[in-house]
């Protein structure tokens, strides 16, 4: 029975219920796993899985930066939901509040200002909480305004049309002062997604420059703004010096033990005294948990996280799950008391593969299994042919180190459709130039229509930056997407210094400005001429 406007309470229902809040790894990987196991309860109605995601699809973060560069297509970094869990009840909507004594979960969907019935009262059996991170955000002044994220697709895509806009920006412009803004690029975080962003940008823009006659390669100025004293920490200290040899090999400028301190009218001020008029600032400097868990009856950790047990069950909250970035599960590999397993990608994937099989264990009345597993390693890429690599212990980087990058993702990735894809892709890059289009007008597709219908163009918003929703959010929360997903926060894993985690879910923050109209001189265009393009 799926869930409808009226929601249900438990004991109404045929069956058991297990709701999975959260379409990211841990909730896809759960979800999937119990569709699996139980094929033949769901058909027979004695099972239903529903999941609840404020997306339709499941983004592969490791990919973002290459789908940034251009070397992956936007849609191979996705996984639809729908395809993969076609056994499972897929609502997209955000879970506002969890009350487990009720057994019950709030959730706002696409419909629910619209058909003025309100939020959905979804009940469960069994729950597996796994809503991922959101950006951690500092109060800089400016870092709201002009600030970029870098944690989910549309993020990606929007920066890359954003770097090549601001190409062209310089190349036209008279004003060496706009140039020289328009061609520095600012980013915050040197973990993997500060890191890895810089470097698939910077390779991609360098390759670009040689398309423009005004536009050297030298020309363009790459900053890494990291506040501890090296990079990719997760890859162990040698190569994470290596790393800032091979960035500043390249003339990127890394400042170690340095922070922004403001970026107000586009200016980015370090707290080593450093001005940079910038057009571009990429913030990856953390991660937080989904406001969600605040708005559970559940236990939190000091640091807003789940207390949960090895084996993944919520401390003394029976038929309560949780995985991923939201919990804070025991590590057993180490001797040290009371230390926590990292919240990455690595530990979520295998993490969501003992989670199901508790909960099925749980049904059953199987005795639980503890979640273990030792840290295997980290790979990160710095650009074409380059990467860094520290696995069971070995060493590697250069050109070994990113084929191990390559070849650890293309395996990880979920289903043979994408993975097929993703490697026809690379074949094909290596076979033919790289492409170096902006499509930044993809993100007002309606602006031509509506100024031939005689709505006028969209309205002016602030220079420099990529456009943002209507609406002004929480700083310390990521912008969601035009269309309403609801009240809650999306699932995302993200990165931060600290984190062998990655991006996770919203829309890119920023605003554009319209430059007044012009108009090519065809005789079906409106007064005032076309709409105009935005620049950032």
């Amino acid at each position: 029975m799926a869930p409808d406007s009226r929601g249900t309470t438990p004991g109404t229902r045929p069956g058991v219920r297990i709701l999975v809040v959260g379409g990211g790894y841990v909730g896809m990987y759960t979800a999937l796993r119990l569709q699996r196991k139980l094929k033949q309860r769901l058909r027979s109605g004695d099972a239903e899985i529903v999941v609840v995601t404020p997306e339709p699809y499941m983004t592969y973060q490791p990919f973002l930066p290459e789908a940034a560069a251009g070397s992956i297509s936007p849609r191979h970094v996705v996984v639809p939901l729908r395809r993969v869990l076609d056994h499972c009840t897929i609502v997209i909507g955000e879970a506002e509040r969890i009350d487990h004594a009720k057994r019950t979960a709030t959730v706002t969907t696409l419909a629910t200002a619209e058909d003025g019935t309100g939020a959905l009262e979804i009940g469960y059996d069994e729950i597996v909480i796994a809503p991922g991170a959101v950006s951690r955000t500092l109060p800089i002044p400016g870092l709201a305004d002009f600030g970029i994220g870098f944690k989910t697709v549309e993020e990606a895509i929007g920066l890359r049309n954003h770097v090549i806009e601001q190409m062209d920006i310089a190349s036209a412009t008279r004003d060496p002062a706009i140039r020289d803004a328009a061609l520095t690029f600012v980013f915050v975080g040197g973990g993997y997604a500060g890191v890895e962003a810089l470097a698939e940008l910077e390779d991609m823009a360098r390759y670009t420059a040689r398309y423009y006659h005004n536009i050297k390669p030298t020309d363009l100025r790459w900053i890494l703004v990291e506040a501890s004293d090296r990079i990719l920490p997760e890859v162990g200290e040698a190569m994470g010096r290596y790393a800032v040899g091979e960035l500043r090999g390249r003339s990127v400028d890394v400042r170690l033990e340095t922070r922004l301190e403001t970026c107000e009218d586009r200016v980015a001020v370090l707290s080593d005294g450093s001005r940079f008029p910038t057009r571009t600032l990429v913030w990856t400097a953390g991660v937080k948990p989904s406001p969600l868990l605040a708005a559970t009856d559940l236990p939190l950790t000091e640091r807003g996280r789940l207390r949960c047990t090895a084996t993944l069950a919520v401390e003394r909250m029976p038929h309560a799950w949780a995985a991923g970035d939201a919990a804070a599960v025991p590590d057993l590999t180490v001797a040290e008391p009371g230390r926590e397993t990292a919240p990455n990608a690595q530990h979520a994937v295998r993490q969501a593969k003992v989670l199901a099989d508790n909960v099925l264990a749980t049904l059953d009345g199987r005795p639980l299994t503890e979640y273990r597993h030792t840290h295997a390693g980290s790979v990160a890429s710095l650009g074409l042919h380059k990467g860094v690599a520290h696995v069971y212990g070995r060493k590697l980087k250069g050109y070994p180190a990113w084929l191990m990058h390559r070849t650890y993702h293309l395996s990880r990735v979920p289903t043979f459709n994408r993975k097929a894809r993703v490697l026809a892709e690379w074949t094909l890059a290596g076979l033919f130039k790289r492409e170096i289009v902006s499509l930044g007008s993809l993100e007002h597709p309606r602006a031509e229509f509506e100024l031939a219908a005689g709505g006028g163009p969209v309205a002016p918003q602030c220079p420099g930056t990529l456009p943002r929703p209507a609406t002004s959010p929480d700083p310390s929360t990521p912008p969601r997407p035009s269309t309403p997903r609801g009240a809650g926060t999306p699932p995302a894993a993200g990165t931060s210094p600290g984190d062998a985690i990655r991006p996770g879910d919203s829309t890119p923050p920023g605003d554009g400005i319209s430059p007044p109209p012009g108009t090519d001189g065809r005789p079906e265009d409106p007064p005032g001429g076309r709409p105009p393009r935005t620049p950032r």
